[in-house]
């Protein structure tokens, strides 16, 4: 009997890889996983009032370079590069995604002002950033610190939208709509000043 209900259970694990397989590939996503087994947030796009404050909040200004990680479809490096006359690093680990990004970036005739990497922003430099801007979850936001402590210069700003970092002071908050008309809050970070000393 126990036999039975093994060789059930992996029929069943098989028939569910396969059918989440198929789902992937439905959607355009590679069948393969191993490229999100780092993947530290889900791709949810910012609203485009959101897009507004974090840039707003960041003072961009000409000639900077603006990095966001999980770009997704790069909305917020697209808007900072029209609006701002920065230029622009997105990062971002699903292929799919990258490759719309830079769809959107070569549509927009941003391609010199923009580069968007297929990868893992953990395995980044980040020292050339101005302006780092986050919508990651709280977790992937604890993972991420110790990146930011140790690559980012002195005066760069740091943007989150709606997840705090923990043992960080934020020099500033806002508010801002979400899609449905929540509210949501910005955080901006500055180093040094906002890395809590022990």
């Amino acid at each position: 009997m126990r036999v039975r209900v093994l060789r059930g259970s992996i029929v069943v694990s098989i028939l569910l890889a396969g059918l989440l397989g198929t789902a992937l590939t439905a959607w355009g996503q590679e069948a393969d996983l191993d490229e999100f087994k780092n993947n530290l947030a889900p791709n949810v796009g910012s609203p485009e009032q959101a897009i507004d404050r974090m840039l707003e909040a960041a003072k961009l200004k000409p000639g900077e370079t603006l990095y966001d990680l999980g770009c997704g479809d790069a909305r917020i490096l697209i808007a900072a590069a029209k609006r701002y006359k920065v230029k622009g690093v997105g990062i971002e680990i699903s292929s799919r995604l990258a490759k719309v990004a830079a769809a959107n970036v070569a549509d927009e005739g941003l391609d010199k002002r923009i580069k968007i990497i297929h990868g893992d922003f953990m395995r980044v430099d980040l020292s050339p950033a101005n302006v780092v801007t986050l919508y990651l979850a709280t977790s992937a936001n604890d993972t991420l610190r110790p990146n930011l402590e140790h690559y980012l210069k002195p005066n760069t700003r740091v943007v989150s939208y709606d997840y705090p970092i923990a043992g960080w002071t934020p020099i500033a908050t806002s508010a801002t709509e979400g899609h449905y008309g929540d509210t949501h809050t910005i955080y901006l970070y500055e180093v040094p000043n906002s890395i809590n000393k022990k």
